[in-house]
Parts: structure tokens; C-alpha cells; sequence
């Protein structure tokens, strides 16, 4: 029988090939550098936009990795509220999507303060403010008091995937954990992120929302390593992207020994990627700014603006006429006289593809 990897006596005493480590770290490192040149050199209101963007992308996303969706429109109108950013359009958030947002933001933006029990407990209760999760009741803001395992398959065929530490040891296990977490080591704050992800994930310490804390602690040791509140790229993402590996990656490092190299190596150029996609964010915000400048002078109603501003943060599925009807809450004639007068302007065009309803797209500027 196989041995998970808390079960060995030098648990959690990890190691991994430093040498192999290094390589990857450099480049991290290198492009973290340049990254922060290139937001650094926008203006306040370009950073700002940036950097609404990525927070966006993170909550969505590292929801999206559990399997859940959550509104476009209402977590980036509830990080703009929460981060006093200003911009036409905005709508309220339900108080879900606002529990999930002041996690990812408390993680983010006082990454100076320490995590401590009571402040996970907080992250735990704001991510299930019904205490529930689904259909099923749950334990919030406290460690989990029943046994914990990871399966799949139909009932009665259930594969075990994992099983995590007796809820006996959690306690305890959690003291290791924090007391390290918020001591100063030598390790590279990078690394620290990683083995802080993966150490979480071990311990798996609530009933719940395990994979969501483990990379809100990564995000709050990532703006450590940088010395900065400003998120410009996005974690999970990228890990979303990758996530079929990401999941096989802890399966095979939860049975080790403990070397941790495979997953440390994995992690880094996992954020390497979500680091070189940051590069594109930064492009399709200048690009939305050089399309503003070019319009300064232009005659726009709001619902024109509203639309026009959604076609750049990335508006889902086509535009059509009824679309912007619902969205603008106008009737139809209205907003295809809103969208014709664009057309007209040369910042709308008609999509070439044939087909019963008319789509239409920004036209390049």
C-alpha cells in the first residue's frame, strides 16, 4: 500500500534538486523584472486598468478551476467598488461573488500582514456566506472535523485519489504550517509560494474550497516576492489552462517521499506562462487606450460607450442587435440605430459570415 507523503517520518521537511530549480527560477525572476518595467512606464489610468483586468481574470478563473462561473460583469464591478475604480456600467454583486472578491483582494493587497488562523477562517467564511457549498451544508470558518478523501467514479467504484490527514491532526498539522508560512526564511519568496500551495493542499484543512485558499496564499506570497499590492498577471488562469496537469502533478507528489521537485518545477513554468500571457493583457489594454484617445472627441451616447467598453474587456459570444437591447435596456429599434450610427462612425462593422441574425464586430482602428 502506498504511502502519502505526511505519512513518512520526515514530514514536512521537504526537499527538491536545487540545481534543476534554479534554471526556471531565473527566468521567473527575469521576467517578473520586465513585466513590472512595462506596467511601470503605463499611466495611472492604463496601470489601474491593468491591473482590474487581472484581478477579474483571477477570481474568475481560480473559481472556474472548482467548476463554478461566476458573472463577468459583477466580480470586476466588485473589485472596482472594493478598489474605489470608477467606470460606466457598473452593476451589484451578489454577496457570493463579493465574499470571493475580498478574499482574492485581502490576499493581494495586504500581503504585509500575516496569515493567521482567524484570517483564513475569514477567507473560508467569505467564500460560503450561506455555509453552504451547492446543495450541501458545510462546516465554515473553522478546520474540518470529518475525514477527508479525494475520489471519483460511480458509486460503489469510487477511486480514491487522495486522503488527506486524519481531522485530528489538523490542528496541529495547521501550527506547522502558519508558523512557517509567516516566519522569515531564506528560501526565494517564489519557491515559497509554490511549497506554500502544495503544503496547503496536503493538509487540506477544511471541508471546502481548499484549492481556492492554497492559491490565495500563492497570490499573497507572490505579491511578497514583488514588494507590490499591483497584480498585473494571473495565476490561475493559467492554471486553469493547464489544469488536467495540475491535478496529475499533485496526484503523483502527494506519494513521495518528499521531493517536491516535480511539482516545484511545474509551478514555476506554470507562472513563467501566466507571466509571458501578461504581456498580451498589456497589449489589449493599450490597445483599448489608443482607441479611447482616437475617440476623445467623438460624439458617443452612455450605451454606446457602455457596449464599446465591453467589446475590449471581452464580451462573450456575438453582438447582435437584441443583445445590446438586453444589455443597454433599450428596445430594439433604439439599439440598432445606436449601432448603425457607429457603423456610420467607422467603429462598428458588420461580421462577414452569412447566417439568419446580423453580428457585428469593432472594426480595426
Amino acid at each position: 500500500m502506498a504511502k502519502y507523503i505526511y505519512q513518512y517520518k520526515n514530514w514536512p521537511n521537504f526537499t527538491w534538486n536545487e540545481e534543476e530549480i534554479q534554471v526556471i527560477l531565473g527566468k521567473v525572476r527575469h521576467l517578473q523584472g520586465k513585466i513590472f518595467g512595462q506596467i511601470n512606464a503605463l499611466g495611472f489610468s492604463l496601470k489601474e486598468e491593468t491591473m482590474l483586468s487581472t484581478l477579474t481574470l483571477d477570481v474568475l478563473k481560480s473559481s472556474e478551476i472548482e467548476g463554478e462561473i461566476l458573472n463577468y460583469n459583477q466580480v470586476r464591478s466588485s473589485i472596482a467598488r472594493k478598489l474605489g475604480i470608477e467606470y460606466a456600467g457598473m452593476v451589484y454583486a451578489d454577496r457570493y461573488v463579493d465574499g470571493v472578491v475580498e478574499m482574492m483582494l485581502d490576499a493581494t493587497q495586504n500581503y504585509k500582514k500575516p496569515i493567521d488562523e482567524e484570517r483564513l477562517f475569514g477567507w473560508h467564511a467569505a467564500l460560503f456566506p450561506t455555509g453552504r457549498s451547492g446543495m450541501n451544508k458545510i462546516e465554515t470558518a473553522c478546520y474540518r472535523s470529518g475525514e477527508m478523501q479525494v475520489v471519483s467514479g460511480p458509486m460503489g467504484k469510487e477511486i480514491v485519489h487522495f486522503k488527506a490527514p486524519p481531522p485530528s491532526q489538523v490542528q496541529y498539522e495547521m501550527n506547522e504550517f502558519l508558523l512557517w508560512l509567516n516566519k522569515e526564511t531564506k528560501m526565494d519568496l517564489v519557491i515559497k509560494s509554490a511549497v506554500a500551495h502544495f503544503w496547503f493542499i496536503i493538509i487540506h484543512p477544511f471541508d471546502d474550497g481548499n484549492g481556492r485558499i492554497a492559491r490565495a496564499i500563492s497570490d499573497f506570497m507572490l505579491a511578497h516576492s514583488e514588494e507590490s499590492p499591483l497584480r498585473f498577471y494571473s495565476l490561475s488562469n493559467q492554471i486553469l489552462q493547464e489544469r488536467k496537469v495540475y491535478y496529475d502533478i499533485l496526484q503523483r507528489v502527494q506519494l513521495s517521499d518528499g521531493d517536491i521537485t516535480e511539482w516545484l518545477v511545474w509551478f514555476l513554468n506554470c507562472l513563467y506562462r501566466a507571466l509571458l500571457s501578461t504581456e498580451e493583457t498589456i497589449k489589449k489594454v493599450l490597445v483599448k487606450a489608443e482607441f479611447w484617445e482616437l475617440h476623445k472627441n467623438t460624439e458617443l451616447n452612455s450605451r454606446q460607450r457602455l457596449m464599446l467598453n465591453k467589446l475590449f474587456d471581452g464580451f462573450d459570444g456575438k453582438l447582435k442587435s437584441s443583445k445590446w437591447a438586453k444589455i443597454t435596456k433599450c428596445s430594439s429599434d433604439t439599439a440598432l440605430r445606436d449601432i448603425k450610427d457607429l457603423i456610420n462612425k467607422g467603429i462598428l462593422k458588420q461580421e462577414k459570415s452569412g447566417g439568419r441574425s446580423t453580428n457585428y464586430e469593432l472594426n480595426d482602428f
